[in-house]
This record gives structure tokens, sequence and C-alpha cells, in this order.
């Protein structure tokens, strides 16, 4: 899944569906609508869905029930189940958040059958039915089942088998199910059996379901209205990770849980049908009131886990190229696509595939890849194997987003989500406590990628600025969580969603950046392409991962480590924040200490003693010094030391690549201080950058005072890098000093002491604006620190700014298709 949003709010899938329901029943009043809802089990978590299922399909008015395509076979309709009441549940396994280990699904027979129509007035839900066949071995001798299912009607239940070949064929015999009820706070299916299924014996669990498509959810099912050449139109499209499938079609919903799956899509003729695989057939289906639907089928897919199950049902057009024989395909409105809005994405598409393929010398294994940009995706992006999909914003260039961020932002997504195809899809996470394994590494590759690409991109600064900075400004000891939770940890699904975050994203690709640098970038690849060929189409933990690397750290002798990698690593995996590295440069002390928001004068109410194993990579006055370990709370290095010279400065964290923040003594700011009024090039960018974003914040959270950081920003009438600019003004012209009353005092001082030095990076890129912007589409640090520049130096009330601000808003009134809006002024 794509990078967690940083704008909008979320609702639950609970409270979306309440509202939803009140709505309907206050739009529409229809007695079926409101009997549809109370067979969907919404009900408290407390309570327990045990009842059976009148007929319930949501088919058209007079439509009859069809069979099955010919490859599923299953059970006609029946009578529905009866169960026992909800009351009095047993304890059981239906209590625990995983799955029993009794079955293992093997292959799904999947059929979905969306209820959307063109030329309607969409109601805020659909219907859909469905049947599923799935394959099963059994493990355990057990007559009872347990599978997923949220918000499904079951309307007919079967198990056949043994089954007498592997291959799902040929059911000698049945097993009765004398009951179906629901563990609606566990989200499962519960199938009470009359015999007992046998292991190393093959089942087949034939089950047909209905349930309700709602608008814009962005959970399982869901549809989409908007417009498109003049006209409303509607499409429906899914998103099953983490635990969304299971709202879609009874299954095992569990990543290690992988299976093949051949998918069929009943759809409207106007419609185009998409999903993980290529269409293998098409064919007619009448239903009863002469209606002519369209039957999908697509070829069956590798093994692969539920959350990765996508289908769109659209009408919309696609530009398309082929990479190394692979089609690449591209939907979008038929405007956007008419428009060329889609061009950019497309030609990036298969070098990004190619890069990633040479890169771990693994071949995407997939014949074909469909993307497709949805006019609502709550800013968001989801990997599915051969059917990615993403919100439009995130694809589609717009005419005006030229002289903008717009290509990086692109790129930078379109790269995560390839990167998914081998993180994630062909090498799975064993459950959601790992899921930085995906996301973590997805996200480090996103600048492996655009760097190949982009050869004189700032990779460090890009990577500070996207990645680096927010996560350190919210990670700390005693509030934030570890990357790798243990499983027993949790105990509600609600918790599965709450790890899409800046911890498993941000933080997990920090420290697979740590990872490399202290390693190198070659042994860094080797060992994952061993990792990913090991567990390619299967699962694996992080343990596996770490054994992969010290097998080829174990197959050399030039790097040397202190410790294995698993325990360098566990230390920053296993435990929440970061530590705060103090040098001494008089003696050449180095300590560790959790960083601690907010830092307590009374240390001992500090209770965490924790410590990690620190690589430090340093520089010496501009020069590159050999790579220390901090393995225990404190360390001297005599080599760190700084003599009385005005030439001597130390600077820990090359490159910023460790995942900590620095301090020094009095001394050693006195020494970086000095060199940056002397020579601040002397000090790579990055270097600037870190100084001042360590000291900010930790004057902030009173490691060092206030002055220290002060001190740092003296230099600045030199500074002509807008990213370094832009991290003094974020920390100084706050949102609450701009809005507090209380701050007006201060804002005197600060206007002089500020444009004092800002002039000169002003002047820089004012005439860059006036004279020729279109010099700065290609320089994504200055489309991101331009908006805080423009704000501050009109705030502080430059006259330049103001009136650079009166003349592209004076364009834009006479040219409203000009790009210089999007500046923000």
């Amino acid at each position: 899944m794509g990078p967690p949003s940083s704008s909008g709010f979320y609702v639950s899938r609970a409270v979306a569906l309440l509202l939803a329901v009140l709505a309907a029943a206050l739009l529409l009043a229809l007695a079926v609508l409101a009997a549809l809802y109370g067979r969907c089990a919404r009900v408290p978590p407390s309570e327990l869905l045990h009842r059976g299922v009148p007929d319930a399909t949501p088919s058209p008015p007079g439509a009859q029930e069809e069979p099955l395509p010919t490859r599923l076979t299953g059970p006609t309709r029946e009578p529905a189940v009866t169960a026992t009441p909800s009351s009095g549940r047993p304890p059981g396994p239906w209590d625990q958040l995983r799955l029993p280990p009794w079955l293992v699904p093997l292959h799904y027979e999947l059929e979905l059958w969306p209820r959307l129509r063109p030329n309607e007035s969409w109601a805020p839900m659909l219907t859909f039915s469905g049947r599923v066949n799935i394959t099963v071995r059994c493990t355990v001798a057990t007559a009872r089942l347990l599978l997923h299912s949220l918000f499904l009607d079951c309307e007919s239940a079967e198990v056949r088998g043994p089954l007498s070949s592997g291959t799902g064929d040929g059911a000698v015999g049945r097993v009765p199910v004398d009951g179906v009820w629901f563990a609606f706070d566990m989200q499962y299916m519960v199938l009470e059996l009359g015999g007992t299924l046998q292991p190393g014996s093959q089942y087949e669990l034939q089950l047909s379901f209905s349930g309700l498509v709602y608008q814009d959810l962005r959970e399982g099912l869901f549809f989409n209205v908007y417009t498109d050449q003049g006209e409303r139109r509607a499409l429906v499209a899914s998103q099953m990770e983490p635990t969304f499938a299971r709202s879609v079609f009874p299954c095992f919903d569990e990543p290690a849980l992988k299976a093949t799956f051949n998918i069929t899509i009943i759809h409207h003729p106007s419609y185009v049908a998409l999903s993980n695989m290529p269409k293998l057939g098409q064919s007619a289906r009448r239903d009863a009131n002469g209606s002519i639907w369209t039957v999908t089928t697509f070829s069956t897919t590798p093994h692969m886990p539920t959350y990765l199950v996508a289908l769109a049902v659209c009408d919309y057009a696609h530009v398309d190229r082929t990479e190394r024989g692979k089609e690449i395909r591209i939907w979008a409105r038929k405007d956007a696509i008419a428009n060329g809005n889609a061009d950019f994405a497309l030609n990036i598409t298969g070098p990004i595939f190619s890069f990633l393929e040479d890169l771990f010398n693994i071949s995407y294994p997939l014949p074909k890849t469909d993307i497709i940009a949805l006019p609502t995706f709550d800013n968001s992006a989801m990997e599915n194997w051969g059917l990615l999909i993403f919100d439009e914003s995130l694809l589609l260039m717009q005419p005006n987003d030229r002289v903008t961020d717009k290509k990086a932002v692109i790129s930078f997504i379109l790269s995560h989500e390839i990167g998914h195809q081998w993180f994630g899809n062909l090498v799975t996470m064993n459950w959601w406590n790992d899921i930085w394994l995906k996301e973590g590494f997805a996200s480090y590759f996103e600048f492996g990628v655009i760097n190949n690409f982009n050869p004189k991109f700032p990779r460090n600064e890009i990577f500070f600025s996207n990645i680096l900075h927010n996560v350190l400004s919210e990670d700390h000891a005693l509030v934030s969580r570890a990357v790798s939770l243990k499983v027993e940890n949790f105990t509600e699904t609600s918790e599965i969603n709450e790890l899409f975050d800046l911890f498993t994203y941000n933080k997990g690709a920090s420290l697979a950046r740590m990872l490399s640098s202290f390693l190198n970038e070659n042994l860094f690849i080797s060992a994952l392409k061993s990792y990913l060929k090991t567990f390619s189409y299967s699962n694996a933990e992080q343990d596996d991962l770490w054994r992969h690397f010290q097998m080829v750290i174990d197959d050399q002798n030039k790097i040397l480590l202190p410790a294995t990698v698993k325990s360098i690593m566990d230390s920053w995996t296993h435990q929440s924040g970061f530590p705060v590295i103090t040098l001494n440069v008089s003696t050449g002390a180095v300590k560790q200490e959790p960083f601690y928001l907010g830092k307590v004068k009374n240390e001992t109410l500090l209770t965490r003693n924790d410590t990690w194993i620190v690589p430090i990579l340093w520089i010496k006055n501009g020069l590159t010094q050999s790579l220390v370990w901090l393995d225990k709370s404190s360390k001297i290095f005599p080599e760190m030391q700084v003599s009385a010279s005005d030439h001597d400065w130390v600077i820990l964290n090359l490159n910023m690549t460790g995942y900590y923040r620095v301090n020094y003594d009095k001394l050693g700011w006195k020494k970086l201080n000095q060199q940056l009024e002397k020579d601040p090039k002397a000090i790579p960018v990055i270097h600037r950058l870190q100084l001042i974003d360590d000291a900010f914040s930790l004057s902030k959270n009173n490691y060092i005072e206030i002055e220290t950081a002060l001190d740092l920003t003296k230099y600045l009438a030199e500074e002509d890098e807008i990213i370094v600019w832009y991290a003094v003004l974020v920390n100084l012209v706050t949102k609450d000093l701009v809005f507090d009353v209380n701050s007006y005092d201060m804002y005197p001082l600060l206007k002089k002491y500020l444009l004092k030095r800002l002039i000169s990076i002003w002047n820089m890129y004012s005439t860059l604006i006036r004279e020729n912007m279109a010099t700065l589409q290609d320089d994504y640090l200055a489309l991101v620190a331009l908006e805080k520049l423009f704000e501050t130096a009109c705030w502080l009330g430059l006259e330049d700014c103001l009136q650079l601000s009166r003349e592209l808003f004076k364009n834009w009134v006479h040219h409203p298709e000009n790009e210089y809006v999007l500046l923000k002024i």
C-alpha cells in the first residue's frame, strides 16, 4: 500500500456503514433495503451473529440464479442452514485473532457479480453476490471450520470431500453442514459439520454469499461516481488490504495463507472488467428479465495472499506499451486518456520494472500489469499483483502541473508500488506484525529508482525531506511503537489497520538505509537477492531476512561487525524511539540515551535504560573517517577529539544514514558554528541541514539551550541551498509563532534578524520566477521549499515578496490556466 496520507480524515467501516444505512433508509424507505441491512450482521462487537439466513440474493427484480461457469462447479441454490441463537457462545478458537491451523487453502474459484448498471441514479450503496469454492488441505482432524467473513450473508454452504485427487476434481463424498454462525467480533464464519475432516485429505468448501457495495469507502468492494465526457458515470473497484477481503468473499484472510485464484466477474456489457491476471474468456448470461450480463474469466494467479486479490469494473479508456514482452496498460477516465494525462506514468512504469528486475535478478512473474486511476481512492495507492490501483491525483499529470513537484510525486509512488511486486507480493511477511518488511523496503527503494533515472537528484537531502524528517519528529521513547511487534501483542483486527503509519513506512525505510550504509550497497543487494529468491511465492519473518544478511557477511572478510546482524538490527526494530548520541570533543567520549520529547530535568523519572548497537559513520574536517560502533551506553574514541585549531571540527552520522540525532558538548557546537561562519561550503549540504534540524529539535526538547541552535543561523546570509533554509524556517517560523498574540513582541526582532539573512536566497528565487519559472520544474527541493519561503518573506513584510505575489495573482486572473497559482501564495 502507498505511503500514508498526511491529510484528510478516516471514518471506520462501522461508522460509515451506519451513516450510509441511515441515509438510505431516510431517502428510500424501502423495506427490502432494511431487510438487507438486517441480514448484514451489523451488530455491536459484543454480540455474536448466530442465525440462519433466508433467501437474500441481491439480484435484479425477477432475476433468476444461473449455474456457475464451467470452471466453478458447486451447489445450486439450497435452503439456508439454520443455526442456534447468538447468546451463550462457549469459549473457543473464534475468540482468537489468528485462525487455527486446521485447514490450509490451496485454491479459490471465485465468482463476483456487482450489480452496477450505467445510466442509473446510484444509491449510497449497491448490491453484489458471489460464490466461492475453496480447495483446502486438512492438517488437524476437525468437525468445525473457521474462516473469515464480515458483512456478508451466507446463503448456502457445502463441504465436499475427501477429494479423490489433489486437483480439486472428483469429490467422492460430502460432509454435512449442520449449522453456520458468525463470530462478529473476530470476523469469523463458523461451519459446524456433521462429520470429521481427516488430516492429509483435501476438501472443497462451496459457499454462496451476498453483500453491499458502498460509495468511496475504500474497504472491500466500493464504487466511485464521477463525471467523464460530460456524463455522470460509476465504477466498482476493490481494496482488500489489510483485512477487507473477508468483506468481499469468505476466505482465509491471513497473509501466510497463500493460494491460487481463478476469478470470474459478472458485469454489464458496457463495462470492462479487470483483475490480477489477463482475461481468459467471455460469455453471456441472461437474467430472468432478459437483461444480458457479461461473464469475464481470468487466468489463474500465482500463489498469493487474499489481500492482493483485485478487481475493477469500469467504463474507462487506456494507453498501453510493452516492456520486455509484457503489456502495461494505464486505465483512466476517457477525457484524461484523450488529454494525455496518463502518458508520463506510462512512460516511466516499464523502465521502473526493468530496473528492479535487473537489480534483484528476478523477473516480474505476471504476464501483464494494469494500473487504474480512480476518481476517489483516499489519496492512496495499492500494489495488487497485476492490477495496481491509484487515486488519480497520484498518477495523472494535469496541464498546469508542469512547474510543480507532481512528476516527482508520481515517480516516487509508482516506484513504491512497483517495488512491492518483490517486497510484499513475491515475498510476503508471515503476519502483519512484520509489515515493515514490505512497506519499509518499498519506501527505501523509491529513492534507488529515482536516483537511477535522475543521477543529479540530491538523494540524501530528498530522503531527509520525504522520509527522515517526519519520522524523527514523531518518534520518541515513551509513546511511539517498535517497527517489528510480537504477534501476541495483537488482540483486535482494528490494530492491524493502525500499523500503516510513519513508523512502518518511514522508520522502516530509514532502518533499511542504515543497514545498507554500514554494510555497503553490494552486500546489501546480494543479501536481498538471496532473501527474495529463497522466499519467492512464500512468506518470511524478520529473522529470515537477518539470516540472509548474516550469510552474506559470513562469506566475506572486509566488513567486520561487533555482533550478528540480528543482534544489531533487533536493537532498532524491537524497541521504540531512537537514541541521542552525544560527543564530547575534548575527550572523545561518546554516549547514547533514549530521545524523549520534552526531556525532563529530573532524570529519575525516565525509567527506560535501553541501548542500541549504533553504527557511527563520521567526518572530521571534511574527510570521511572509518566506521566505529557504539555498542554500549558510552565509549571513548580518542580519534574524535579536536584540537584548539579553528580548522578542527567533527560531525557524526555521515549523510544522516544513522537513525539517531547527534548532540555535542559546548566546544563541539562552537567549532561547528565557527566553521559555518568562516566557510559554510566546507560542510556538505546534508550536514548543514542535519545541524539545523538536530539543534532545533534538541533545544526544543531541553537537551541544549536555544541559543546554541540560534548561533547556527548566524551564517545564513551565505546559505544558498533552499532546503537548508526550509529547515530553518519550519523550526523558527512555526504556526504557534505566527498565530499566537503573545508572540507579537518577538515579531520585530525576528523580522530584523531574518530579513537581513533571507534577502539573498529570496533574490535568487524571485529572479528565477520572474525570468523563467520553467527552470524550476526539475528542482524538486525548490518546489518543496518555495511555499515556505514565500510564506515567510511575505509574513515578514518583504516588499518584493508582496509585489511578486500581486504580479502572480494578476497573471493568474488573466490566465487562469497558468501554473503559477500552484505556488499557493
